[in-house]
């Protein structure tokens, strides 16, 4: 057995070697090839879309201490009663589909990585709002500035997630009307991909577009280099903070995901039927505040779908109640016409246990089938979102390298149909050896990067390491190789001197 053991040390090596370095790179984002699965009828959807129509028109949605909003919804034709606007049947809809693209192109730095969202695209962004870091060594604990820049780092590393996100952890370490500018300056200095910007305040996000005006070489001209998560107080109101950004992003034609967060039983009705109806008509009144602001500036449909536990109360996930959500919400959009957001790798485990990779699963898969465009929460997501966890970043995005195999569908070129292999292999002998399997070996199969398929033998003297044990081992080694992107000293310069000159114009404030 020792001797069969050391034959293989090479062949471990050289899987030592690879799991510790950065994937291969793969293309900006992943292009579907197989068509959404539907899970309602005509008739469903479009009783779920007269549903909203009849939220938007009798019940209305709150434009909470936002008066700009308020006029432009007057001026538009809707009734204005204090902060809650009640539209004419239709209005919303007609107010997006006149105006708002069903496809955009977010331009990165590298423009190689810039992605498509909207058509048969998928991007797959990281984490996002978590105040807690968690790994093997430390244990759980609040992010610092360095846990966010090593978010960073690695998910410029990781080749199955297309974009580098936005608030990937909180860093509680820098004040928090300061932290916005460190935040997007790591994602300009540390990755090349593309990125979000900051929602918390309008000027924060004015701040964003600044920065990123910099780091493009001090003129946008119209480009949308920024997609940005805008969330709906659900339910049924958008507060003036969120307002506020919006506003800012749209008049720089940056594009914002409108998104409810919607938890069913606390947020909406207990049921699939009417969370869509309540997201839909959220989702719309939203999108078309933006067309308002600025016709044709870039918007998503976006969801956060989950439900609660009714016994406790407390946040649920992975649940297929959720996974039908995401089913119906990408049909509307698609009957809409415009870009959905949805999805992403959840769990209230606060481990990368089995646990985590069954919830996670159970998101993921409907979030590929159903054809959701721009995905955040892809990979790092644990504790229903409190914490973000190393290992679970590297083993979730070992997961969207599947799903980029799975949504190309069945390869029916000649290579695929592999009728060579047949004509040329002797009857009853083994494939191993033929020439097809030969010039397909190394790419015929997903190799994972975290999965152990080896003898128990050769696992037991490996280290026994479990999944996420060998995860540990992948993120450190990467980070110890990062490299950052190239970045022109003289803009790397005007960055710094700008986050300066903001930081020095104000107190350090907790709010």
């Amino acid at each position: 057995m020792s001797e069969r053991r050391g034959r293989r040390g090479g062949g471990r090596a050289a899987r030592q070697a690879a799991r510790s370095s950065a994937a291969a790179e793969t293309s900006a984002y992943l292009e579907r090839r197989l068509p959404p699965v539907e899970v309602l009828d005509e008739a469903g959807l479009v009783q779920i879309e007269q549903n909203a129509e009849t939220i938007l028109s009798e019940v209305g949605v709150a434009f909470q201490e936002f008066p700009v909003a308020l006029d432009l919804w007057r001026a538009a034709g809707a009734d204005v009663e204090g902060d809650l606007v009640r539209f004419p049947r239709g209005l919303c809809r007609q107010i997006v589909q006149q105006n708002a693209p069903s496809v955009y192109t977010q331009v990165a730095r590298n423009e190689a990585r810039s992605v498509k969202i909207g058509d048969n695209t998928t991007v797959f962004a990281p984490n996002y709002g978590s105040p807690f870091v968690t790994d093997l060594d430390q244990g759980r604990r609040y992010a610092t500035l360095e846990d966010f820049e090593n978010v960073v780092k690695l998910t410029y590393l990781l080749p199955q997630l297309h974009h580098s996100g936005g608030t990937v952890c909180e860093p509680v370490d820098v004040a928090v009307n300061k932290r916005h500018l460190d935040m997007v300056y790591a994602h300009l200095r540390y990755s090349d991909k593309p990125l979000m910007g900051s929602v918390t305040a309008p000027e924060r996000a004015q701040d964003s577009v600044e920065l990123c005006r910099i780091a493009f070489g001090g003129d946008l001209a119209d480009r949308t280099v920024m997609t940005s998560l805008i969330n709906a107080s659900s339910p049924l109101r958008w507060d003036a903070t969120m307002l506020g950004a919006a506003k800012v992003y749209a008049e720089n034609n940056q594009a914002c995901i409108m998104s409810p967060f919607i938890l069913a039983g606390a947020m909406s009705p207990v049921t699939v039927a009417g969370l869509a109806a309540q997201a839909l008509a959220e989702a719309l009144s939203g999108m078309a505040f933006c067309q308002l602001v600025r016709p044709g500036a870039p918007v998503i449909f976006g969801t956060f779908a989950s439900s609660m536990s009714m016994a406790t109360g407390a946040p649920t996930f992975g649940t297929p109640e959720a996974g039908l959500a995401i089913y119906v919400m990408a049909a509307l959009a698609r009957r809409l016409g415009v870009p959905f957001r949805s999805g992403g790798q959840f769990t209230s485990s606060k481990a990368p246990d089995a646990q985590a990779a069954y919830e996670s699963a159970s998101t993921l898969l409907p979030t590929v089938q159903a054809g959701v465009h721009f995905v955040l929460h892809a990979a790092g997501w644990i504790e229903g979102g409190l914490a973000l966890s190393y290992e679970k970043l590297i083993m979730d995005a070992d997961q969207l390298g599947m799903m980029e195999v799975y949504a190309r569908g069945v390869d029916m070129s000649d290579n695929g149909q592999a009728m060579e292999a047949f004509r040329s292999n002797t009857h009853g002998d083994h494939f191993l050896g033929n020439g097809h399997t030969l010039a397909n070996f190394e790419t015929a199969f997903y190799r994972s990067a975290i999965a152990d398929n080896n003898s128990f033998e050769q696992w037991a003297d490996e280290g026994s390491l479990t999944g996420a044990q060998r995860a540990n081992g992948i993120w450190k080694s990467m980070l110890a190789g990062y490299e950052a992107p190239p970045i022109d000293d003289a803009i790397d310069e005007e960055l710094r001197a700008y986050i300066d000159k903001r930081k020095a114009e104000e107190p350090d404030s907790i709010v």
